[in-house]
């Protein structure tokens, strides 16, 4: 951890730039990515005390560092639109997200659900193979069994109806087998404080167990209790999974992040997650900020859920909730509506 010259906050050694803006600097990057990049910008100039070297944003340099910010955090920038309600004018569809999103589409009852899905690409750029189709808590269906394209009315949906997306990260291939969730924080202002990393752990709608800072061990899923830096006012969380010696009837597993003794996710600073697969740290299944979440209490980040076919898929969530490490029962219950709703 260091403290960036610019904003002054603390971060992660590789939230700084890995060179210099410039051949021509002689100096250390002491200046973080995102500091860089906006200050690079607007002033159009290395922004490092008595250095004048001219930068412009075209720079291969600042789009390098653009590209590693755009990689490391994926923002979650909620665009909400209303449901749009009976007699508003055309016939439309309502799509929902779990993080907040929502867009409406033209409906017909002619419409394949493969129509539907590219609507849903073109609006809310969500690749098709990415999109799960929930309505009336079941999945809706793409194909008949003769493999002819269904309609939304062979799907038996109205117009104005919501349709609940949910994005597929990443399809486990069978051999996959340890992932790693890892969490690191700065401290709030107000000293030293909390932001927990948990696993929910369900079958079907049943809750079975958690996993988190007090409860350390179950079979399959292990938790680093709490890993504290008070010199550099840092916090680490991590939570290993070992998929194939979990037990045959667990079906899902939600991972949560949530506040301790503060009121929300937004007073601590510089939060930084990565979910990995452990033999290759590089490709990050989960990667995102919590711009969206940071008056809440708790947020689920992603959840894994077994298919059809015994294997396990990652899903992106981003659904926000009451509860902590300290009373799970406001996270259980979204938890568990969510999972009633055909997640």
């Amino acid at each position: 951890m260091a403290s960036c010259k610019l904003c002054g906050i603390e971060k992660l050694s590789n939230e700084f730039p890995p060179v210099t803006v410039s051949e021509e600097c002689n100096h250390p990057p002491l200046a973080c990515l995102r500091c860089v990049v906006s200050f690079c910008k607007e002033k159009k100039q290395c922004p490092h005390p008595g250095c004048s070297i001219s930068i412009t944003q075209d720079s291969p340099t600042i789009r390098w560092f653009q590209a590693i910010l755009e990689e490391m955090f994926r923002e979650y920038e909620t665009n909400y639109t209303p449901p749009a309600p009976k007699g508003s004018g055309k016939e439309v569809l309502n799509v929902t997200v779990l993080n907040g999103d929502a867009t409406i589409i033209p409906y017909a009852s002619t419409m394949t659900v493969l129509d539907v899905k590219h609507q849903i690409d073109y609006k809310l750029k969500i690749p098709q193979n990415k999109q799960k189709l929930l309505f009336k808590e079941k999945e809706v269906q793409i194909y008949s069994s003769n493999g002819k394209p269904l309609t939304l009315a062979d799907n038996n949906i109205p117009p104005y109806a919501t349709l609940y997306l949910v994005i597929l990260l990443y399809a486990i291939p069978e051999a996959f087998d340890h992932v790693v969730f890892d969490l690191h924080w700065g401290y709030p202002y107000s000293g030293c404080d909390y932001l927990d990393a948990s696993c929910l752990v369900y079958q079907g709608t049943q809750f079975i167990n958690v996993i988190d800072y007090n409860n350390m061990n179950v079979k399959g899923i292990s938790h680093s209790g709490d890993v504290m830096d008070n010199y550099n006012r840092v916090g680490h969380h991590t939570i290993h999974v070992y998929l194939k010696q979990l037990p045959g009837h667990i079906t899902h597993l939600f991972f949560t992040l949530s506040a301790w003794s503060s009121p929300n996710i937004s007073r601590y600073p510089n939060p930084s997650l990565k979910f990995y697969e452990a033999s290759n740290m590089k490709k990050d299944l989960c990667k995102t900020t919590f711009t969206h979440a940071g008056t809440s209490q708790a947020v689920i980040m992603c959840f894994l859920s077994k298919n059809s076919q015994g294997r396990w898929d990652i899903y992106e969530s981003g659904r926000v909730s009451a509860g902590n490490a300290n009373n799970y029962g406001p996270l259980k219950d979204t938890i568990s509506n969510l999972i009633s709703s055909g997640y």
